[in-house]
């Protein structure tokens, strides 16, 4: 992958080498990834100008890029722990992402040791630098407490910093931190001001957080259309959970005109982008024949991936369909299958299914007891019915 700047992460601290021929011997300072590559003139013209550039006139962002020349092996080769020499000599620079960069590296164990002290240094330096990502992943060493104590003040203030230099995640980062009252006073319209400020900046999960807030009428009025207007770009931005609450507003005629088609077109696009319960929703609008015709085929191959997905519904449906021969042959064996992994997912249904195969001795040696011990159980995960079949084998002396 090719980078610019990196990932969001973390937090870290130690002297900053100036020389571009820093020795990466320390114990605090292992490079974890290396080849044998040495430091000589790159055969690429434009590697070999930043080379020139960068050792003869100590330009920062010469250095940086030659940093990400040799990250990339973009007309060298490609060899990353020559791209700590350059970055640490950009950074001593003035080049903050090169900082930010040397931060990142410590943080993720990524070339150079796994370091949260000195990944806080390098992010504080980039920081101070106004580099928006070191101040967004300072505060999250300090949500987290690596390398610092933690401390969620200090988190929500390098988070505004972050924000205030239009970095989406940092915007995020401080609407969650406002929505929890970590660090500030709880207020979900400070929450939203900052979510909304992400979701400008195109970051998915923003536009979702904002359209969560109208949904539940948290900090503003309950509006479905300003719901459907935030997941429909969360969506846009590919955000799979988005589009699935999308379907429901759909489904459920919510700030938009029942549609099953419409809600199935967004199912789709959540499953596509493997949401589990995007995969269920589909298949229960095969298996009912809402907004397509139904085909309880289809429908099964769906409750499978939402199955593989982990969750539960899928499982427990899949089971169904096995139990009663829907789509598939029938097969009291397979329906227990699917059903054990729909307990095993705490789905009440699904538990309850099992004890009643147990209880009628489909797939399975007939045992009220074991049966009674699974009614419960979907009991115990809210399931009324469970709760019925529970008391009914008790009172049977079970």
């Amino acid at each position: 992958m090719k980078i610019n700047k990196f990932a969001l992460a973390a937090t870290a601290f130690l002297a900053l080498t100036t020389a571009c021929t820093s020795s990466h011997d320390s114990a605090d300072n292992t490079v974890v990834e290396q080849t044998e590559q040495k430091d000589t003139p790159p055969i690429d013209e434009k590697a070999r100008a930043l080379y020139d550039k960068c050792n003869n006139l100590n330009d920062r962002d010469a250095c940086f890029y030659l940093g990400r020349a040799y990250y990339n092996g973009e007309g060298v080769r490609q060899d990353r722990s020559m791209s700590v020499t350059y970055w640490e000599k950009a950074c001593s620079l003035g080049h903050g992402t090169g900082c930010f960069n040397l931060g990142y590296f410590y943080d993720e164990g990524q070339v150079l040791r796994q370091n949260y002290q000195q990944a806080n240094h390098y992010y504080k330096i980039a920081c101070d630098m106004n580099d928006s990502s070191g101040c967004n992943n300072l505060g999250s060493l300090y949500r987290f407490g690596r390398g610092v104590n933690q401390d969620d003040n200090l988190a929500a203030r390098y988070y505004q910093k972050a924000c205030e230099l239009n970095h989406s995640f940092g915007c995020f980062n401080l609407g969650y931190s406002y929505y929890n009252g970590y660090g500030v006073k709880q207020d979900f319209k400070q929450a939203n001001k900052y979510y909304q400020k992400a979701c400008e900046l195109n970051y998915s999960k923003g536009c979702l957080e904002v359209g969560n807030l109208y949904n539940n009428g948290e900090g503003v009025k309950k509006d479905f259309k300003q719901a459907n207007k935030y997941y429909l770009k969360a969506c846009e931005l590919n955000d799979s959970t988005a589009c699935f609450n999308l379907g429901n507003l759909y489904n459920n005629g919510e700030g938009v005109k029942k549609d099953f088609k419409q809600a199935n077109k967004y199912y789709l696009q959540a499953c596509d982008m493997n949401n589990g319960s995007g995969c269920f929703n589909l298949g229960v609008s095969y298996k009912k024949g809402e907004g397509v015709t139904k085909d309880y085929h289809q429908a099964n191959q769906y409750f499978k991936k939402a199955c593989n997905l982990f969750v539960g519904g899928g499982c427990n449906d899949l089971g169904v369909s096995y139990d009663k021969g829907l789509g598939v042959r029938q097969d009291f064996q397979q329906a227990m299958n699917y059903y054990q992994k729909a307990c095993n997912l705490k789905h009440g249904m699904g538990c309850d299914n099992v004890g009643v195969l147990y209880n009628n001795g489909q797939g399975v040696k007939q045992d009220k007891n074991t049966a009674k011990w699974y009614h419960g159980k979907a009991c115990d995960f809210g399931y009324q019915k469970g709760c019925d079949n529970y008391r009914e084998l008790n009172e049977r002396g079970y």
